[in-house]
Formats: structure tokens, sequence, C-alpha cells
């Protein structure tokens, strides 16, 4: 293999004292970071240190972009305000502003945002966000997460009246509260559907009062008004699902396509949806996306009034679903999921928690021709190795989750292995063995994120079975072996070795993984995101490998419940100071603390 030349040895080499760098025409350069993605970011800001020519460039290229996404990063108002500099005349930007503060945000805010997408805003008060709407009355898109773990009396300041009512062209309002009851902050959104311009075409709100929505759907004049004529797509995490809501949302959004209803109930109701509700559904004629869930973190509570019957009816009126997803469904049976299997042009199609899911509901999906894309079946003990390999028959099948499924074993994984576009695979808890690595390992799928997590048969030999002889590492992207005790610092050095492209490596509550794997991972370019929550194994000295020049790149780690910690909070003030964008979690969160940002303050 011909000896790769580094940027470095690039930079090196000059002519006459300059460098070659320096002698590629500007307009050529130009050329070539036209072609990259506003998403390479963080590629272009490194590159632009390497020489005055390529800094020129990167700022061009920079000063052009209309649409930014800065969400990967957890930026500090210092570095974000750098960046925010070389940038133009901004229309789109997402932003993660667990860092910043009111007045970051508010420089870049103005008439020419019209699409603005604000995540994990913890530091930014509730009278800042509801105003958004005066300091951009051209928003077509917003989007607003925040934490609900907050002084109940800064609640009032939470009224977008006034602010929304600027939002003329309006199309798109997602407001997520993460954290908390939905019977506590339910209230938090009180009043806004009467907010809403006649523009609204999408609507997400999380949490969402019952009695509100019913209310005001009740209250919209028949004929439709252009409200009803407009909105196609809502999304709710409300207290409790009923027919009555389900039947007055259908009735009253005759052009609805998606429909995302959540709920979380406190107890038993007798008020809850049954087979009726479902069949409200059929009046929705142009319903292509249908997600029913319901959430089961402190209360087991199933759909219980809800039979086979009211899948029948749902199939019967709703030909054009292309995507379902329905959780807490224990009362519905083979039969009953079949019939939505056989939507014709069913594309997605997720299953959690179904007691009575069986192999029966796949057994004739190798003879039909089917569009299937995406399958999701979660936490449905009775699903087994003969559903997957009829799984396998779809071709065109690209995500394939199978979470929790522990009768899924390594006699599938030949068939899993032939699938030509298959890029996510979730094997999480499953019978899978070492000899189930190799099997995988011979095949040539396209994966970029693989989960193993708990799947504890799986030892080192066989990582280097799936990784070593066949070409997954080569595309493998992220990658969870959390919950594994087989796997030790061996395995972890054959992922480092053979997975090129990695960016995400969970290895959480892995017992015997050690230092030698940290400093492994710290010499490796490329990792962004470290899982190493509950690894005993690791000691404090652990901490000094999180100094610069190792994990060049690294935006998060969490290292909760590790020896590490006991450097203490003001232990990790030097690198803070070194890697502005660098979040490091103590308190356990997944991969990202997507969702445990709210819970904690991350310290600076």
């Amino acid at each position: 293999m011909a000896h790769k030349r580094s940027t470095t040895t690039v930079v090196a080499a000059t002519i006459g004292g300059d460098s070659l760098l320096e002698r590629i025409p500007e307009n050529l350069l130009n050329e070539i970071f036209v072609k990259l993605e506003p998403e390479t970011l963080s590629t272009l800001c490194s590159l632009a240190c390497v020489s005055r020519a390529l800094q020129s460039s990167v700022n061009n290229i920079l000063s052009s972009f209309s649409s930014v996404d800065l969400s990967a990063f957890s930026l500090d108002p210092q570095t974000f305000h750098g960046i925010r500099r070389k940038f133009g005349n901004i229309h789109k930007i997402t932003l993660d502003c667990l860092l910043l503060n009111h007045s970051s945000i508010r420089n870049f805010l103005g008439p020419d945002i019209e699409e603005l997408i604000l995540l994990k805003c913890s530091s930014l008060s509730y009278r800042f966000l509801s105003s958004i709407g005066r300091s951009c009355p051209n928003l077509r898109v917003l989007t607003l997460e925040f934490s609900g773990f907050i002084d109940k009396s800064t609640v009032f300041d939470l009224n977008f009246k006034g602010s929304l009512e600027k939002c003329r062209s309006l199309e798109s309002l997602k407001i997520k509260i993460r954290g908390g009851e939905i019977n506590d902050y339910g209230f938090m959104l009180l009043g806004i559907y009467h907010l809403l311009p006649e523009t609204i075409k999408i609507l997400k709100l999380q949490p969402a009062s019952s009695l509100d929505t019913l209310v005001f759907f009740r209250t919209v004049p028949i004929p439709p008004t252009s409200f009803s004529q407009t909105l196609t797509q809502i999304s709710l995490v409300l207290d409790t699902i009923t027919d009555l809501l389900l039947h007055t949302i259908t009735h009253s959004l005759p052009l609805l396509t998606h429909l995302d209803l959540k709920d979380q109930p406190s107890s038993d109701t007798s008020d809850d949806l049954s087979d009726l509700g479902i069949q409200s559904l059929i009046h929705c004629k142009h319903l292509t996306h249908l997600s029913l869930i319901r959430i089961r973190h402190h209360y087991s509570a199933s759909f219980k009034r809800v039979t086979d019957m009211g899948f029948f009816l749902l199939f019967e009126g709703c030909k054009q679903l292309e995507s379902v997803r329905l959780s807490g469904f224990t009362k519905v049976s083979d039969a009953g999921f079949t019939s939505i299997l056989n939507s014709p042009n069913l594309k997605k199609f997720e299953i959690q928690n179904a007691s009575l899911l069986t192999d029966l509901t796949f057994q004739d999906v190798s003879k039909v021709p089917r569009v299937l894309e995406e399958v999701k079946l979660v936490s449905c003990n009775s699903i087994t190795s003969e559903t997957v390999c009829e799984l396998a028959s779809c071709s065109e099948l690209k995500i394939l989750d199978l979470f929790g499924c522990k009768s899924v074993a390594d006699s599938c994984l030949g068939h899993v292995s032939k699938l030509r576009f298959l890029s996510y695979l979730n094997l999480s808890g499953a019978d899978v063995t070492d000899s189930g690595m190799l099997t995988l390992g011979q095949g040539n799928p396209p994966i970029t994120f693989l989960s193993l997590r708990g799947c504890k048969r799986v030892t080192d030999k066989g990582i280097g079975y799936l990784l070593l002889k066949g070409k997954i590492g080569k595309n493998l992207s992220c990658l969870d072996l959390g919950h594994m005790p087989g796997i030790t610092d061996s395995g972890i050095e054959i992922v480092v070795d053979c997975c090129i492209g990695l960016v995400e490596l969970c290895i959480r509550n892995c017992f015997y993984v050690t230092d030698v794997s940290m400093k492994v991972l710290g010499l490796k370019g490329g990792i962004r995101r470290v899982d190493v929550y509950n690894c005993s194994g690791l000691t404090v000295e652990c901490f000094e490998l999180l100094k610069k020049p190792l994990f060049r790149g690294l935006r998060w780690i969490g290292i909760g419940r590790t020896r590490v910690m006991s450097v203490g909070g003001g232990g990790f003030d030097e690198i803070y100071r070194e890697r502005r964008w660098l979040t490091i979690c103590f308190d356990g969160c997944e991969v990202g603390c997507h969702d445990g940002w709210q819970f904690h303050k991350f310290q600076r």
C-alpha cells in the first residue's frame, strides 16, 4: 500500500519557502469547499488553521452558508461568538444551547431567520424563549426544547401571546418541555392552540393537556376553517389518550397525514382508548404516518380496551399507511398485527411491549413482495430467529431493531448478513454468541450503527470474528458494547484497529476494561463520543488521558461511577479550558445526554 502523507507532511513541503498549499489557487479551494455539506463545519474549522490559503477559503465558504447545524456541539458563549462572526446572512440555524446565554442567542435573531431550532435550553429563561417570535417575525419553523425542572413561579413567564401572533408565516411549531410529570407541567402550554396562525402545518407539543386539546378542537367551526385545512401533522404527549380525544382530532383535521400521540397515565381510567377510538381513524383518508404510544416509566399500563377488531377496522379504513409505531397494545394478538403489516404501502413497522406478538405475524412475509425499509420489534419477548429470517427476505431493509428480543439467536444472522442496504442493527439483549459474530462478520451489510448491548455470550473472540476478516468495520461509526462482561482491553483494541470511521463507542458497565483501553481510544483520532459509565476497572490516572493531545475531537464523555470522578469538579477546569466544546457527564446519561440533560447542570 502506498504511504499516505499526513497533513503535516504536506504543509512542511515547501517551494521557495512557501507551503504547497499556499500555491493552490483560491478559486480552486473554493470550488472544493462549496461542494461540502454544512455538517462538515468542524472539519472546515480544523482546516482553517493549516495555512493562510485554507483560512481564507474556509472563511469565504462559511460566509456563504445560509443554513447551519451546530447541534453536535455544546458551545460556550465565547466560542459561539467567534464562529458566528464568520457566517453571513443565516436563514436556518440549529443550536445546542446547553452552555449558551440570552445575549449569545439574541445577537443573531432578526427578521432574516426563517428556521430556528434551539435544543437543550436549560440556561435560557422562559420569558426570553417565549419572546422569540417578536424578534423573528418571518419564522416558518420554530423548535424549542427546554427543561421543566424550574421554579414554579417562573412559569408565568412562559407566555407566547404577542409573540406567535407576529409570525404570520409559521408552518411548523414544536415545543418540548423535558422532565417532570405530564399532569404537573401540561398547564405550561395552556392556550397555545388559540395563538396558532392559520398557516400552521406541523404542530408538536410536549406536554399537552388532553382537556385543552379536546376543548379547542371541539370549538373549531364547521365548515372547517383554513386552520383545519392546513394542519396535516400533529404530535402530542398527553396525560391520557381517550376515544373522545381521538375522535375529535380526526374529525377536525380532514387532511391529517401524520398523527403521533403519546400518553403516560398515572392510574387506570375508565375513559381509555378502545376499538371505537381506533375506528375513528378511518376518517383520515390521507393518513400515512401513525404513532400511538403508551409510556411505561412509572406505571405499568397498556391500552387494555383495544383488541384485534380495532386493528382490523384500522387496516380497512387507512390504506395509505407508510409508517406505523405502536406501544402498549397488550390485548392485540398476531391477527391484529398482521392486518397492519399487510398494508400495501408500509415502509416502517415498529411494535413495542407487545406480549402477544409472535412469529406467526411474520410467517408469510417472504411470500409477498414488500417495501419494508425499517422494522423495530422492541421488548417483544416471543419473537425468535424465525421472524428475523422472514424479515431478511425484505431486500430493501435498512433498519432492524430487535432490542430486548431475548429469543433471537445465531441461526438468523446468516440471513441478516446478506441484507445489502442494512445500515442499523440493534441486537441488544439477544441470545447471540461468538459463533454468530463470525457468521455476521462474513457478510457485507453496510452497517453504520451496531448495538450488542447485554449480549453476554459475546466475548473479545466474537468481536475479532466480527471485525478482523469482514468489511463491517469499514462502515461502522457507532458501536454499543455496554453490559458485556466478556469484553476486555483486547476487544477494544480490535475495535480501534478495525473501525476506521468510528465516532461513538459505548462500553458502560464493562468491568474488565482498564486504562489501557482509554489510552488506545485517546490515541485514535475521530472519536467524538465515549461512554465508560460504571467501568470499575478504570483508575484515577485516566483523568490525565482526557487532556490534550489525546482524544482529539472528543465532544462528549460519560464517566459516572468511575474512579475518575474522584478528581473532583475543580480538577476538570483545565480540561474545560482546553476543550470548550467538550461535555463531561457525571450523571449516567446515555450517550449525548439527549434524554438526561434536563436533570442536571454541567459545571464550567
